[in-house]
């Protein structure tokens, strides 16, 4: 089944992934993280794109962002990727693509979904089995969304914000999500809406994209067995 055009519209949050070419590794020193989340910070404000999240894996990277254009997160990630494959390709004197094709992304709804992604992306790192607590590891936002270290890329999205009315607040805040199991289901629902295009939201808030982009935003599903009682019904329902 052909993949669905990615969706973009200004002011939805967007979690993005974007993977190394064979899921070979697209970071080799702390010089390299360092790079990329400086042409990260750039690109942001350029293309004015707003960053709450990310995590900077060996082979792979996810961001949680919110454009305020139509084409931002598209440009950002055009400009990013094509400055980063030059540099790698430049210091390590290589030559050819380094990222697995087009980046992917999926539109999420706000309310249900955004701090659940954040999560999400800050503990890949303890689901790869690196750590055993995204504290301990030193390339994603949970550094600045939930301890001290300022990092100017990031921008509080409103449900951050909402978490406490002062800054140690929200961060106390946010470190207590983290003491709750992101169960199976989640992750996969995650993980199915980004690599297939869908969106991430309840059946009201596809409805709503769907109406302003002409697109589906899930998956058709199964034809199952036409002779049961569900199908029968549904047929009769037409």
């Amino acid at each position: 089944m052909a993949r669905l055009p990615r969706l973009n519209l200004p002011n939805i949050p967007q979690h993005v992934v974007q993977r190394g070419n064979n899921r070979q590794a697209c970071f080799f020193a702390e010089q390299d993280y360092l790079v990329y989340l400086d042409k990260l910070k750039e690109y942001s404000k350029k293309y004015q794109v707003a960053v709450h999240a990310y995590v900077l894996m060996t082979n792979h990277v996810h961001l949680l962002m919110t454009p305020t254009t139509e084409k931002g997160v598209s440009q950002l990630m055009q400009s990013l990727g094509r400055y980063y494959v030059r540099y790698v390709n430049q210091t390590y004197h290589r030559s050819g693509t380094l990222w697995e094709g087009r980046y992917k992304s999926t539109l999420i709804n706000s309310e249900q979904y955004f701090l659940l992604v954040s999560r999400y992306i800050e503990l890949n790192p303890v689901r790869a089995a690196m750590v055993n607590h995204p504290a301990e590891y030193p390339w994603s936002s949970f550094q600045g969304n939930a301890l001290d270290k300022n990092i100017e890329l990031l921008t509080s999205h409103s449900l951050y914000l909402a978490l406490g009315n002062k800054a140690l607040e929200r961060k106390k805040a946010y470190q207590a999500l983290f003491s709750a199991h992101v169960d199976e289901l989640a992750l996969q629902e995650i993980r199915d809406a980004t690599n297939k295009a869908w969106v991430l939201g309840d059946s009201r808030f596809k409805q709503q994209i769907e109406q302003d982009t002409g697109r589906r935003a899930s998956h058709l599903g199964k034809g199952g067995d036409r002779k049961s009682k569900i199908f029968l019904k549904s047929i009769e329902n037409q």
